[in-house]
């Protein structure tokens, strides 16, 4: 993803800023612990479809 486009979205639940990992294509938002996957160079920003991070083993679970 392009940086502009990063700076650009944010977290839908939250509005906050969300980090990207170009090796997993996901978009984490720390603040509530959700994780959004990116298909095809496509933000997948639907919160049902988040996953939740779980911090205690750096993980994404359903």
């Amino acid at each position: 993803m392009k940086q502009k486009l990063l700076d650009a979205i944010a977290c839908p639940k939250c509005f906050g800023k969300l980090d990207y990992n170009e090796q997993q294509q996901t978009l984490s938002c720390l603040n509530d612990q959700l994780i959004y996957t990116v298909v095809d160079g496509i933000a997948v920003l639907i919160e049902d479809e988040a996953k939740t991070l779980d911090l205690t083993n750096n993980k994404a679970t359903l």
